[in-house]
């Protein structure tokens, strides 16, 4: 901690990321951002040494240690708990932080007072961005999802809708959710809307949390003034049909938290009988590709 009250709470919640996990701390101290801060680790009882490499590594990391995988929700609330910070950055593990992208992200908070949640541009390791910003997966986005439009039509507006494929990542805007693996979250509005729901204790929490900010008045912004490289997927590809089953869980309740009785009750089930036929889908599309390998 560089002192007392920090600008910024950076939290980072880890489960068997351990080499990506180092190198991300590593990253964050080495950059000269003149914006102060802590990091707090939340290890998700991983097996492969990671909290004993935050202990013996980086000392002025504050760790808590789970003796069970509590899920990434539950983790990051863990660490918002303890956080001393002004505002607070949610990180991956696997996130390297570029220099002056803490210093942007902050600025844009004290410069717009209305933002509640800013993401950076995520770089890839092929040099390339990552496509991090949506819309909300209203039933017209299902539904074009569903029928193959979106890919179709990508740079329509309406077709395209919900993974924005029709918008250039070089315009800084209010967008409905980007991906929480770098979100620097205003401390005022997270203090309002409170944290994760851990109802969504892997997928979808970033897309409530923002959901709700958005309901309580506040924006929420992508800027590509930040950057920041995301090598992406390190600890969901471990059990990756698993996380099929999870996300699909996860999407069906966000439908039922936001939408129903919100929205015509032909579209609510219109939109999640399309989820449903898209998960048993994937989930044999999944399944086939893996006996293929065998």
């Amino acid at each position: 901690m560089t002192e007392a009250w920090p600008d910024l709470s950076i939290v980072i919640v880890s489960w068997n990321t351990r080499d990506l996990l180092d190198a991300c701390l590593v990253s964050i101290r080495a950059i000269p951002d003149a914006v102060t801060r802590e990091v707090i680790v939340v290890d998700n009882a991983s097996t492969d040494g990671t909290a004993e490499m935050v202990r013996d590594d980086h000392p002025d990391v504050s760790l808590i240690a789970n003796e069970e995988n509590r899920g990434y929700a539950a983790g990051n609330n863990q660490g918002i708990a303890l956080a001393a910070g002004r505002d607070v950055l949610l990180l991956n593990p696997d996130i390297v932080v570029l220099e002056g992208a803490l210093d942007t992200l902050a600025g844009l908070l004290d410069d717009r007072p209305q933002v509640g949640a800013v993401a950076p541009r995520l770089v890839l390791m092929d040099g390339s961005t990552q496509a991090s910003c949506r819309s909300f997966p209203t039933p017209d986005v299902v539904l074009y999802e569903a029928l193959g439009l979106s890919r179709l039509f990508p740079r329509s507006r309406r077709f395209g809708k919900y993974r924005m494929t029709w918008w250039d990542y070089d315009d800084e805007r209010p967008v409905d959710q980007p991906m929480a693996s770098a979100l620097l979250l205003r401390g005022e509005a997270l203090e309002q809307v409170g944290g994760m729901d851990e109802d969504f204790p892997i997928f979808f929490n970033d897309v409530d949390l923002c959901k709700r900010l958005w309901e309580a008045g506040w924006e929420v912004w992508y800027t590509p003034g930040a950057s920041m490289v995301h090598v992406g997927g390190a600890s969901t590809r471990q059990a990756r049909r698993r996380m099929i089953v999870e996300s699909h869980r996860s999407f069906e309740f966000f439908y039922r938290k936001h939408y129903r009785g919100r929205i015509s009750w032909w579209s609510y089930w219109m939109a999640l009988g399309l989820l449903r036929l898209g998960f048993r889908l994937r989930l044999l599309g999944h399944d086939f590709r893996r006996m293929l390998s065998r």
